[in-house]
């Protein structure tokens, strides 16, 4: 994908197991296809329900996992709110596990983003084949 790309995305249910106000574990491939995502040149935005404490937790988080966020629950840095304007953030995309359908998993979405396998799934298969081959010695 040539194109760069504002991308929200959700915390709780979406980068991590839901377990609000708890913070759960990271879901399979989520920290791996953001940091792709990100070295492509797409911003992230964390847009998410938290807020002070419980925010500042996931952001550091993510942090921690290698991510940091072009913006958080704003459209782009240091926006302040003030009551005049939508607090819908302006995205290309959003990744959320309340879509219509629920979430389709990170494998999937850096599928379509990249227009590639996700190369731990490749691995994955490569290891499955290799261990269902059957030989007659």
């Amino acid at each position: 994908m040539t194109d760069k790309l504002i991308i929200a995305v959700d915390f709780d249910g979406t980068i991590v197991t839901d377990a609000y106000p708890k913070i759960g574990k990271p879901q399979l491939f989520a920290f791996e296809t953001l940091k792709r995502l990100q070295n492509d040149g797409h911003r992230l935005i964390l847009w998410t329900y938290r807020c002070g404490n419980k925010l500042n937790e996931a952001v550091a988080f993510c942090k921690e996992n290698g991510v940091e966020f072009y913006a958080v629950n704003n459209s782009f840095p240091n926006e302040e709110f003030v009551g005049k304007e939508s607090r819908k953030i302006a995205a290309d995309l959003f990744i959320d596990d309340r879509n219509i359908g629920g979430f389709i998993g990170w494998g999937e979405v850096y599928q379509k983003l990249t227009k590639e396998e996700a190369p731990s799934l490749k691995r994955k298969r490569k290891s499955i084949f290799s261990f269902l081959k059957f030989t007659n010695d």
